[in-house]
């Protein structure tokens, strides 16, 4: 069976990716891209994409679920934009494949409840690389150990939240097997506010923003005369579309949400 494609943000860096990527599996159908700001009504009128690539061009959701047949829908826009996608989508019945970061806990509660009533399956991953979940998940082996930990999450400077969605989803994982404490003196003060970075659960995540960058982390784990460095780098966004592609095929078979690539390896 042929996956039926809709893919939000063409124009983004992942989104560019993206649509290569669909449009070059033979399993896979791009149906139709939602772009805000429509430069054209097809896609093989946008000048980063072939002259073959025949896919018409919608402003809004609403009307392009009215028109057109799906059956995946792909969001890589950002986490205000996505959030009210990812409703609409499951509103009408197409299941959300959200590589979008930043929404918060309530809105990822209803999410959940919204996939969960409706019976249409969602993923939401905060990272698409194969060698990132990897990262996530030996780091959470590690912890089981190490109970001193900071994460050091590092990014282009194009990334509007921070801390990055994967290194939340790394700390919640650590969180599940590292013994709750606070880190550092009891009695330490920062002389400069955020100067050791965000506190979830006792650990600590500095957040990097610097042109050049892509995605980047290392989990930095202490213990008495050691050093353990956990550590992931995507050098280029064709790192996530296996975990893209993955993401397409899998949520075919789900009635609910789930989040994190690790949870359908």
């Amino acid at each position: 069976m042929t996956i039926r494609v809709v893919i939000a943000g063409p124009r983004g860096k992942m989104g560019q990716e993206a649509v290569h990527t669909v449009m070059n599996d033979d399993n896979m159908e791009l149906v139709a891209v939602l772009d805000h700001k429509e430069l054209a009504p097809n896609l093989a009128q946008y000048e980063m994409f072939p002259d073959e690539y025949d896919v018409p061009v919608y402003t809004e959701l609403h009307t392009l679920f009215d028109v057109i047949q799906a059956d995946v829908f792909v969001d890589l826009t950002t986490p205000k934009v996505g959030y009210e996608h990812t409703k609409t989508a499951l509103f009408a019945g197409v299941r959300p494949v959200i590589g979008t970061t930043g929404f918060s806990d309530a809105q990822l509660e209803e999410l959940v409840s919204l996939s969960k009533t409706s019976e249409v399956g969602c993923i939401i991953a905060p990272n698409f690389a194969i060698g990132a979940v990897l990262m996530m998940k030996f780091a959470q082996m590690a912890a089981n150990y190490f109970s001193d930990v900071e994460i050091i999450e590092m990014h282009h400077n194009r990334k509007l939240d921070a801390p990055s969605g994967t290194g939340v989803k790394t700390a919640q994982l650590i969180a599940q097997s590292r013994v709750k404490h606070k880190q550092g003196h009891p009695e330490e003060h920062e002389n400069i506010a955020g100067a050791r970075g965000a506190d979830i659960e006792g650990m600590r995540i500095h957040s990097v923003r610097l042109p050049g960058l892509v995605a980047h982390q290392q989990v930095l784990f202490g213990g008495t005369g050691e050093l353990l460095t956990i550590r992931h780098d995507s050098f280029d966004r064709k790192s996530f579309m296996t975990g893209v592609k993955l993401s397409i095929e899998k949520v075919m078979g789900l009635k609910e949400l789930v989040y994190g690539l690790e949870n359908i390896l």
